[in-house]
C-alpha cells in the first residue's frame, strides 16, 4: 500500500517529527510504502510530491493544526488524526489505514 501525509503539531516541534517517525516505521513494517511530509516551525521539510500524493492508496493527515496545501489531496481517501494518536499507536493506526483501503476497493 502507498501512504503518503502530513504531520504537524502546535508548537512545530517535537511532536511533528516523532509523529513522522512512528508512523513510517509503523508502515514499513507492514511492508508499505510511506512518505510523511512534515510541516513545523523551520516550513515544509520531506515536500510530498504530486505524483506521489497521485499514486497514493490513502493519505494520512497526523495535524493538530491547519496546515498549507491541503487541497492537494482533494478526492484522496483521507484519515485524519491528532499527532499524539500517531505517536502512541501508530501500529493501530497503519492498521485502520489498511481497514478503509480493503473496505473501499
Amino acid at each position: 500500500m502507498k501512504i503518503v501525509g502530513v504531520s504537524a503539531c502546535t508548537v512545530g516541534i517535537a511532536h511533528t517529527y516523532i509523529a513522522q517517525e512512528k508512523i513510517e516505521s509503523a508502515a514499513k513494517k507492514l511492508g508499505d510504502e510511506v512518505k510523511i511530509e512534515t510541516q513545523g516551525t523551520i516550513g515544509i521539510e520531506n515536500e510530498l510530491t504530486e505524483e506521489e500524493v497521485k499514486n497514493a492508496d490513502i493519505v494520512l493527515l497526523a495535524v493538530d493544526v491547519k496546515i498549507s496545501g491541503e487541497e492537494r489531496f482533494e478526492g484522496k481517501r483521507i484519515v485524519k488524526v491528532p499527532t499524539e494518536v500517531a505517536i502512541k499507536s501508530p501500529n493501530k493506526l497503519v492498521a485502520k489505514l489498511h481497514e478503509v483501503v480493503s473496505a473501499k476497493s
